[in-house]
């Protein structure tokens, strides 16, 4: 094509020349004002050609020029050294103009070629801009890019998925060759297939591949489209996670609320049910059975009041920064009462509690301590099986003291072990064992850190079998007073 068109340009430009020669030689013209026609002819005739056709145009006129209007006529001799001077000097302006009016043609045809990228790259970003980031999947990014772009099929291979989306009809396999400039970290590009590959980058590691069939200009568009495409994708799932943790943290938000609202709901008839009770015996004498009941309704309601205390602290805790009243505090006093307090809530356990090193005191607050354990010694009385001990250490450090609750029976699975201190999170054998709010752990979390301490599993406690977990918090050997305001008021004296 290419070819039939250049020699369409030299024979049409031949022809005006032979015109311009017979025109000429009828009218007796000389060789100046034959040249000067001549050289406009070759000028016109470069303005939608190139050099080569132009120069093949100028010769063949130096040709006529001598044959018809150089003495001697009718051959290609010539006589006089002044006009064989003026016919090089013709040939060598001719192809000169030629030459810059073709070099001045190709730069405007391509300036005009990059005003156009520039436009559809342009419009390509706002298009892409232009989608909703929770819905800009690669299919719908795909079919942005072939319409602003005229492509024939693009396709894009995801590398975190291992998928691969299409959008067109490819002619040359591009989905494979999209996979493999992937797999193999480079980019592709066959301009007679007009296929091109480019790999797609994000915070720069390579995240997939863009591929494109029926680009027109391969070597200066892939690149800045491949760039777009991949800061679209970037984009959409930033949003995505964004509005995931937005929801989430909603959600938990909405939770703590229920929670907390409950808990109060709660409060009120527990407090009429433990007063109707006590008035029972107040009223009169009681049969032994009706005296029994009243005592079982009592204490179950006692029960049902601090768990329903309990699960408020949590969900006030969960919601609020926990700033604790330091103080010094004896830990293994509160640790002997939490002791009898659930030996006598859990008769089928057996407790056993040792202290090791010297008996510092420790900087805590008591009821935010009493909360945090307190949820240490709930967990092992509920998530073991009945009749499995209940052993709680008390260590001291040079500066801490740590507080190590193991309780006997099948350990935390590994997976659910990386999780067990996130907010709500409940293990399937949790959930299976007991029902529980998923917030115990992770607010004694909070606590621990408050206290400049930390919690975590003890893995060298749970090596003979069971679990145990680790509270740890710094001691008080003397010095000013440390009481600090509290931030997370729980709902002290309930």
């Amino acid at each position: 094509m290419r070819f039939l068109r250049s020699g369409w340009l030299v024979l049409r430009g031949c022809i005006v020349i032979a015109v311009l020669t017979a025109a000429s030689y009828r009218l007796h013209l000389n060789s100046a004002a034959a040249g000067f026609l001549y050289l406009i002819a070759v000028v016109l005739n470069c303005l939608d050609g190139g050099f080569r056709e132009a120069a093949i145009v100028s010769v063949f006129a130096v040709a006529c020029l001598d044959f018809f209007f150089i003495q001697p006529l009718f051959a290609f001799t010539v006589a006089d050294p002044v006009d064989a001077a003026a016919l090089a000097a013709f040939l060598t302006t001719s192809l000169l103009v030629t030459r810059l009016a073709s070099k001045a043609r190709e730069e405007a045809t391509a300036a005009s070629l990059g005003r156009r990228q520039v436009e559809q790259l342009y419009e390509l970003a706002q298009t892409l801009l232009a989608l909703d980031p929770l819905r800009a999947d690669p299919s719908h990014v795909l079919d942005s890019v072939r319409r602003v772009l005229h492509l024939r099929a693009a396709c894009i291979f995801d590398g975190a998925q291992a998928e691969l989306a299409m959008s067109g009809a490819s002619r040359c396999g591009l989905g494979e060759r999209t996979r493999e400039a992937y797999l193999m970290g480079c980019d592709i590009d066959e301009p007679a297939a007009h296929l091109t590959v480019r790999c797609l980058r994000a915070a720069g590691k390579q995240a997939g591949a863009l591929g494109l069939e029926g680009l027109d200009d391969q070597k200066l568009m892939a690149g800045p489209v491949a760039a777009l495409v991949a800061a679209e994708l970037e984009r959409a799932r930033a949003v995505r996670v964004a509005s995931e943790a937005a929801a989430q943290a909603r959600s938990e938000a909405l939770r703590t609320a229920i929670l907390d609202a409950l808990a109060h709901e709660f409060k009120t008839p527990l407090a009429t049910i433990l007063t109707a009770a006590g008035g029972l015996e107040a009223a009169g004498p009681l049969a032994p059975g009706q005296r029994e009941l009243a005592r079982l309704l009592e204490e179950e309601a006692t029960r049902l009041s601090a768990l329903s205390t309990r699960l408020l602290r949590l969900a006030r805790a969960d919601s609020e920064d926990v700033t604790p009243r330091l103080t010094p505090l004896d830990i293994g006093g509160v640790l002997v009462s939490l002791i009898e307090r659930y030996a006598e809530q859990y008769p089928d356990r057996t407790f056993s509690f040792r202290k090791k090193g010297e008996g510092v005191e420790a900087l805590a607050d008591p009821e935010l301590f009493e909360l945090a354990v307190g949820q240490l010694f709930d967990n092992a009385c509920r998530y073991a099986p009945a009749g499995e001990p209940v052993e709680v250490t008390l260590q001291f450090a040079a500066a801490s003291a740590a507080v190590i609750v193991w309780n006997g029976g099948e350990g935390i699975p590994p997976g659910d072990a990386r999780h067990i201190f996130e907010r709500f999170y409940r293990g399937a054998r949790g959930r299976d064992l007991a029902s529980g709010t998923g917030l115990g752990l992770y607010v004694s979390r909070k606590i621990a850190v408050a206290h400049g301490g930390r919690l975590e599993l003890d893995s060298e406690a749970a090596q003979r079998g069971g679990v145990a977990f680790r509270f740890t918090i710094p001691v008080w050997r003397g010095g000013p007073a440390l009481d600090q305001p509290a931030a997370a008021h729980l709902d002290r004296g309930r």
